[in-house]
């Protein structure tokens, strides 16, 4: 759950002021574990029969055979892929940065080749079969997430206020204003991405009439949710309340000392990032090798795996060197792909299937969700693509 978009929340915080970014924080918060529950609950409609192993299975069983594919599994490849993405550009920096703290004198070397570095690490790992086989990476993952989490609020209390800080939010003229104020909603959406592989995660989990696996894995989420809430609110109140308006995209560029302490923290999120590319690229690879054996008639074998598996870190690397934009990339996937799969898709389906009481309680929430999430996807992709627009012009693409 807890993924490298925790580092752009202070500067979403600075683009939306106190009173709005805490709202926004925490409503997140409420919604997406609301609507995780959603998923953990229709994951089995009936205890002991079919259950709905994948997003789009349960978009199936909502919407029918082909609609239900066809609503889900786009949004589902945008979320993973783009994440993929996201983290490419991610690992890359952070790599940067530990390089440029420990060899402050050393000839600077371009993202680019940073991206390079932290590609060739995933062209091995992606070739380990299934989720299972990736538990470890997992694990590791999650402590980096919570340690580099810990250390960029705890850096930033040790380092304290900057002279003369300034909360207000941050903004060139009043319409920049308003499209960083979108995008920064975006990069709150793109924290909370865990419901893409929710259903892959719990499909590997025993379930029988009298031990549903619901039971087990609600269990899971609380926890996994009372650490996003033990990373995320830290790292986003206390890092703008230090910072102010003057906060970076990634937190952990605008902490400069202790210089140790920050290049550690940088190496923890390199760790994090390569076991967060596992977990999300795994569900693609499952989409990809189906479709190349059932409909085009591959016959699954190792040498499909490797190619298809390589040629898909090569493609999201090429991605990455070509936009290295980390806050408004988070922004633009963040309203476009994940406020539909974590904010209101899983209330569309409950609606469809449940189908609770016209304007009782639950109807009435499910819908609020509704509209808050499709009001994220409409506005933060606008305003971060506006602002990968503005950028663009002064980048040199392959530099």
């Amino acid at each position: 759950m807890v993924g490298a978009g925790v580092l752009s929340l202070p500067y979403a915080m600075s683009h939306l002021g106190w009173g709005p970014g805490i709202t926004v924080m925490i409503l997140s918060w409420v919604i997406t574990l609301y609507t995780l529950w959603q998923m953990v609950e229709m994951h089995e409609m009936t205890p002991g029969g079919r259950r709905n192993d994948r997003y789009h299975e349960l978009g199936q069983e909502a919407f029918g055979e082909k609609l239900g594919l066809w609503i889900v599994i786009p949004q589902q490849l945008l979320v993973e892929v783009g994440t993929c993405i996201v983290y490419m550009v991610t690992g890359g920096k952070s790599l940067q940065k530990v390089h440029e703290t420990f060899c402050p004198e050393c000839t600077p070397i371009r993202t680019s080749y940073w991206i390079m570095v932290f590609a060739s690490v995933n062209f091995v790992l992606v070739q380990l079969p299934n989720f299972n086989s990736i538990s470890a990476i997992s694990l590791g993952a999650a402590v980096m997430s919570v340690t580099y989490s810990t250390i960029a609020w705890g850096a930033s209390i040790n380092k304290g206020i900057t002279p003369e800080v300034s909360y207000d939010v941050k903004m060139k003229s009043t319409s920049d204003g308003v499209f960083h104020f979108f995008s920064a909603l975006g990069d709150v959406a793109f924290a909370y991405a865990g419901h893409n592989v929710v259903l892959e995660i719990q499909a590997t989990m025993p379930s029988s009439a009298e031990k549903p696996s619901k039971i087990a894995m609600w269990k899971g989420c609380v926890w996994a949710y009372i650490g996003v809430a033990i990373c995320y609110f830290p790292v986003a109140f206390v890092g703008y309340y230090m910072f102010g308006n003057a906060v970076d995209d990634n937190i952990l560029i605008t902490l400069e000392h202790p210089a140790w302490l920050v290049a550690i923290a940088n190496l923890f999120v390199v760790i994090h990032v390569i076991g967060g590319y596992q977990v999300f690229a795994m569900p693609v690879f499952d989409m990809l090798e189906t479709f190349l054996v059932k409909r085009l008639n591959f016959s699954p074998s190792s040498t499909l795996r490797v190619i298809t598996r390589t040629l898909y870190v090569g493609i999201t690397m090429l991605i990455a060197i070509s936009i290295p934009f980390f806050g408004s990339l988070l922004g633009f996937l963040g309203g476009f792909a994940f406020a539909p799969t974590s904010y209101f898709l899983p209330c569309i389906i409950w609606l469809k299937l449940k189908k609770p009481k016209k304007y009782g309680l639950s109807w009435t929430i499910n819908w609020i969700c509704i509209i808050i999430g499709i009001l994220i996807m409409t506005l933060s992709p606008i305003g971060a693509l506006r602002n990968i627009i503005i950028s663009a012009k002064s980048y040199k693409f392959f530099s």
